[in-house]
C-alpha cells in the first residue's frame, strides 16, 4: 500500500558531505574576496552572473529558445558596473535600457516564436544580472562587507534549516506541483535558522536594533524560499533536474545562489529603510 503524500518524507537529493565541502569553499571564496577591495567582489559578481547566465541560455536553447547572447552578456557586465558607479538608482536605471534593447535585439531577428523568445530574455536578465547586482550595490555602500556578508548567511541558513528540517520531519508538502521535496515543515526549519543568522549579524556585524534582525529573519526565509520555488518552477517547465554541473552536491551555479537572488534585494530595502544606509 503506497503512502499517502502527505506523510510522505523527502530523500536527501544531494550527498551532504560534497555540497557542505563545496558550500564551504564557496563561503571562504566570497569572504577573501569581501577582504579586498571592492572592484575585487564586484568582478567575483560579474563572473557569477556571466556563468549563470551561461547555465540558463544552455537549458532554453536545448529547449528549442533563441536567445539573443550579445545582449545578455552585455547586461552581465553593464548592470553590475551601472550598480557600482551610481548605486541602486544606476541598476534601475540600467535595466530600464537594456530591457527594451534586449526585447528589440531578438524581435528584429524574427522567426518562430520570437515573442515567447524576448520575453524570455528580459526575465534572464532582471533574474541574474538585476538581481545579482544588489550585492554590488550592498558592498559599495557603508560598512559594505558585512552587508554582503549578512544577506549570504540568512540565505544560506534559511536554505540550511529548510532543508535538514525537511529531510528530518518534513511530511506536508508546501508545493507539491512544483517542488515535491519542499515540505512546511522545512519551512518552519528555514524560518528558525535563518532568524537565528539574522539575530547574529544584524546585532553584531551591522548594530541594529533586534526587531529589525526579527522583520528580515522572517522576510529572508520567504524570500530565499521563493526564490529556491523560482527556480523549481523554470527546471520543471524545461523538464530538467539541475540547471548546471559545475558544483560537486549541488549542481549548477544557479541551483546554489537561486535564494540569494531573491534575498539580496530585500536585505537592501530593509538596511535602507529602517537603517537608513
Amino acid at each position: 500500500m503506497s503512502t499517502p503524500e502527505t506523510t510522505q518524507r523527502p530523500s536527501a537529493g544531494r550527498p551532504l558531505g560534497r555540497a557542505t565541502v563545496v558550500g564551504l569553499t564557496m563561503l571562504g571564496v566570497l569572504i577573501a574576496c569581501l577582504l579586498l577591495p571592492s572592484y575585487v567582489f564586484t568582478a567575483l559578481v560579474v563572473v557569477g552572473i556571466i556563468v549563470g547566465l551561461w547555465e540558463i541560455r544552455r537549458v532554453l536553447l536545448g529547449a528549442g529558445y533563441s536567445i539573443p547572447t550579445v545582449a545578455i552578456v552585455g547586461a552581465a557586465v553593464i548592470l553590475p558596473a551601472c550598480a557600482y558607479q551610481y548605486g541602486v538608482e544606476g541598476l534601475v536605471l540600467g535595466l530600464l535600457c537594456l530591457v527594451p534593447v534586449v526585447l528589440a535585439w531578438r524581435l528584429l531577428q524574427g522567426g518562430d516564436n520570437a515573442v515567447r523568445d524576448a520575453l524570455a530574455s528580459v526575465l534572464i536578465v532582471t533574474w541574474i544580472p538585476f538581481l545579482a547586482s544588489f550585492l554590488v550595490v550592498l558592498v559599495q555602500s557603508d560598512n559594505g562587507p558585512a552587508k554582503v556578508l549578512t544577506a549570504v548567511l540568512i540565505t544560506s541558513a534559511s536554505d540550511t534549516g529548510g532543508y535538514l528540517v525537511g529531510v528530518l520531519i518534513g511530511r506536508h508538502p508546501m508545493a507539491p506541483a512544483v517542488s515535491p521535496k519542499k515540505s512546511w515543515e522545512g519551512f518552519a526549519g528555514s524560518i528558525v535558522l535563518g532568524l537565528i543568522f539574522a539575530f547574529i549579524c544584524f546585532i553584531y556585524l551591522l548594530h541594529a536594533p533586534w526587531w529589525v534582525a526579527l522583520v528580515a529573519g522572517i522576510l529572508g526565509a520567504c524570500t530565499a524560499t521563493v526564490g529556491d520555488l523560482g527556480e523549481s518552477l523554470i527546471k520543471r517547465d524545461l523538464q530538467i533536474k539541475d540547471m548546471g554541473q559545475i558544483l560537486p552536491g549541488h549542481g549548477g551555479l544557479l541551483d546554489r545562489v537561486d535564494s540569494l537572488l531573491a534575498t539580496a534585494p530585500l536585505i537592501w530595502l530593509i538596511i535602507t529603510v529602517f537603517l537608513g544606509s
